[in-house]
């Protein structure tokens, strides 16, 4: 399988990234598992989590999604098979929220314990903490690392004017820098390739997008508002239930149509393609599912393909 170098870490992950924050949601622990290990057959070694998965879900507290992870390593022996990458600083109740050292340090311990391991290789600031100036936060991840807990840092949800001031605070100050960035990127959301992409570019960051099947709507299984009325995702679908959202879908069933493939997988491949992308990131809740989104980790589009999806979203494709 091929690898890609995140940003200057030594981290080197498989062009796909498993997002796991279905774990203990909408995949139970035994799916879970099996999903995990077909991950792993497959040669496939990066996945993504957070401490706050699934804190969303009625009954849920948040670390659910790390502790699935944590038993599967027990059960299996196979911490060493995997790039494992979590995030601190979403809202996890009672004022545990922010990227403060004492969040972080405090954070970190609950995550490895979840996991059941002694290292993360990538932390990733989750959101952005205006309230906490970035060198402060930068030297807690500074004493994680010398400390061996944490490999590499990441961040998500910055804006470029953040991300640019954070690298050169890293530079000054002679700390751990983010090496890669997750944002919200897919071909139904290109947002990101205006200002973050040349930070990215310029700095040799690493990319891992999520929500890169657009919450699935790029699969194309939500081709109507009644498709996804009463679903999980149906908040986050909604808005691409447009006009020129269902001709993007057109283009894809075309385009896969003509490459034996699925929407899914045309939609994953063109994030492949991308520059500076190193690995989108998609789940899964079953194992059929899982193996449709490891048939993208193969498939190369050629130019005139991603020149009509290019198309399609010119301008983007919400109302």
């Amino acid at each position: 399988m091929e690898t890609r170098p995140v940003g200057r870490s030594g981290l080197s992950v498989a062009p796909l990234c498993l997002g796991a924050n279905v774990f203990g949601w909408t995949a139970d622990e035994t799916t879970s598992f099996a999903i995990l290990d077909r991950f792993v057959d497959a040669g496939l070694n990066f996945v993504d989590t957070a401490d706050v998965y699934s804190r969303w879900a009625p009954g849920h507290a948040g670390g659910e999604s790390e502790a699935v992870i944590g038993r599967w390593f027990a059960a299996r022996g196979t911490r060493d098979k995997v790039v494992l990458a979590t995030k601190v600083g979403m809202d996890m109740g009672e004022g545990r929220t922010g990227l403060a050292p004492a969040r972080i340090a405090e954070a970190c311990e609950a995550s490895l314990r979840r996991l059941r391991t002694d290292r993360i290789d990538l932390y990733q600031s989750h959101a952005d903490d205006a309230a906490t100036p970035q060198e402060e936060t930068l030297r807690a991840y500074e004493r994680l690392i010398q400390a061996g807990k944490v490999r590499a840092i990441g961040a998500s949800n910055f804006s470029a004017a953040r991300l640019r001031e954070a690298l050169a605070v890293a530079e000054r100050a002679g700390l751990p820098r983010y090496e890669c960035l997750q944002p919200d990127y897919s071909l139904a959301e290109r947002g990101y390739e205006a200002e973050l992409e040349p930070v990215c570019r310029e700095a040799g960051l690493g990319v891992i997008g999520y929500f890169s099947l657009a919450a699935g709507f790029l699969t194309g299984k939500y081709r109507s508002a009644e498709s996804a009325a009463g679903r999980a995702r149906e908040n986050r679908v909604s808005k691409y239930l447009t006009p020129k959202g269902f001709a993007l879908l057109g283009v894809l069933d075309a385009v896969a149509a003509e490459h034996g493939a699925s929407p899914a997988q045309v939609a994953l491949a063109w994030i492949m393609a991308r520059p500076g992308i190193t690995a989108p990131i998609a789940s899964a809740t079953s194992v059929a599912q899982l193996d449709e989104l490891i048939g993208a980790a193969t498939l190369r589009l050629p130019p005139d393909a991603i020149a009509r999806l290019d198309a399609a979203t010119a301008g983007g494709i919400q109302a």
